[in-house]
């Protein structure tokens, strides 16, 4: 095989204020040019296209980890970060990922997530009536409390350990955030370092003494006669809150960024309409807009090669955007007909808590403005320097 034509070349960098506020302005312009360009700043190929995202995570041709000899050396002071992320199921391939996956599975099961309903519907009920009078930011005040209480409350870890929880959340997801520096990395190892010994703890009472929460859960789960490691439980309890306690605060204020700019769709805040609304939330605005993956093998798609050994940032915001898929794409509409969006990810990879961010957002959407029917915008909304993530840096709310 043979690259049929060189790729189109875009440079935007992805700390430019303007493009942090709107990156799907540099897709479309770069959309026109085919389902493929070379990202100058990022030194990859990448691709918008719907149809290709969805093909290439679906493949086993490609995948996260890295071929050994592309491997970097890691830095010493990045030790204690990614002696966790080594023993991450997202990071891992078949069949390291199979075995992770599979036993994970057994602890994090759809029962136990649907158990969780009552207790967010309480805690959104909380949160809502706690909101204070006047101006307020939304994302401390609601959308940060929820999925971190909520996760502290699965795991078994105390409640009121949860703003701690938090900080190290935020200090290691900062590792992928294109504005990452020298300072940046030492806290996401301290946190990475912190959080294990944290979690160490509660691993070791719990195998002495087993409660009903997930780290026990993880502990008993067993397949084939194997069990998790004391370090790949760790990784997978540092992943479900990184990933999941993310990606859910910036949806939830994505999502009440986007019904306050639309009032006409609060309708679509009531049952049965209010899955769609969801949904239409995770593919308009996602909180992850870029995944890489590795060509294990060459692959030719859409008259495109990508070389073994080769990397393809696959940009899901674009995505979820592609015109060819979505009808008026930059539109926000809770009514479409759905057509499966691409914030969780596709294939092996899926992401784990896509049900419960699901039923977290089903949740507690409706029952904020059941309780503030006249939420209001204070100020417009600003979008914060994180990407490949896509959240806001504080959203001023009014209530009246």
């Amino acid at each position: 095989m043979s690259q049929k034509q060189p790729l189109p070349l875009f440079h935007q960098s992805p700390t430019d204020p303007k493009f942090v506020q709107n990156p799907y302005e540099f897709y479309e312009k770069t959309r026109v040019s085919g389902p493929f360009f070379y990202w100058q700043d990022y030194n990859l190929t990448c691709t918008t296209s719907y149809a290709c995202v969805s093909a290439l995570l679906r493949d086993r041709r490609l995948g996260r980890e890295a071929p050994p000899h592309l491997r970097p050396q890691i830095a010493p002071h990045l030790c204690p970060f990614y002696e966790v992320e080594d023993h991450s199921l997202l990071e891992r391939e078949a069949p390291t990922h199979t075995r992770l996956r599979g036993l994970v599975l057994r602890a994090f099961t759809s029962r136990r997530i649907a158990a969780l309903a009552p207790e967010i519907a309480a805690l959104s009920h909380e949160l809502a009536a706690s909101l204070p009078k006047g101006d307020f930011d939304l994302l401390p005040n609601f959308a940060a409390k929820l999925p971190v209480i909520i996760i502290a409350r699965l795991l078994g870890v105390p409640e009121d350990m949860a703003p701690q929880l938090l900080t190290w959340s935020r200090a290691m997801v900062g590792m992928y955030m294109a504005n990452r520096s020298y300072e940046s990395e030492c806290a996401a190892a301290n946190a990475a370092e912190d959080f294990s010994d944290f979690l160490r703890q509660y691993l070791k009472a719990r195998v002495r003494a087993p409660k009903d929460d997930l780290i026990s859960q993880l502990i008993a789960a067993e397949a084939d006669g194997q069990r998790l490691s004391e370090d790949e439980m760790i990784a997978t309890c540092i992943l479900l809150l990184n990933a999941g306690h993310e990606a859910t605060v910036h949806s939830i204020g994505n999502g009440v960024k986007v019904i306050l700019e639309n009032p006409d769709v609060r309708q679509s805040l009531a049952p049965p309409l209010i899955e769609g609304l969801v949904e239409e939330v995770l593919r308009f605005d996602p909180a992850l807009h870029l995944f890489t993956r590795y060509a294990y093998e060459d692959i030719e798609i859409m008259e495109h090669i990508i070389p073994k050994d080769g990397q393809i940032a696959l940009l899901l915001g674009a995505a979820n955007r592609d015109p060819q898929v979505f009808n008026d794409a930059q539109s926000f509409c809770p009514t479409r007909t759905p057509k499966g969006h691409m914030s969780f990810g596709a294939g092996i990879h899926f992401c784990l808590g896509a049900p419960l961010a699901r039923l977290e957002l089903q949740i507690a959407l409706p029952i904020l403005f059941e309780l503030h029917p006249n939420l209001t915008l204070a100020e417009p909304p600003k979008y914060g320097n994180m990407y490949h993530f896509h959240g806001l840096e504080r959203l001023i709310l009014t209530r009246r």
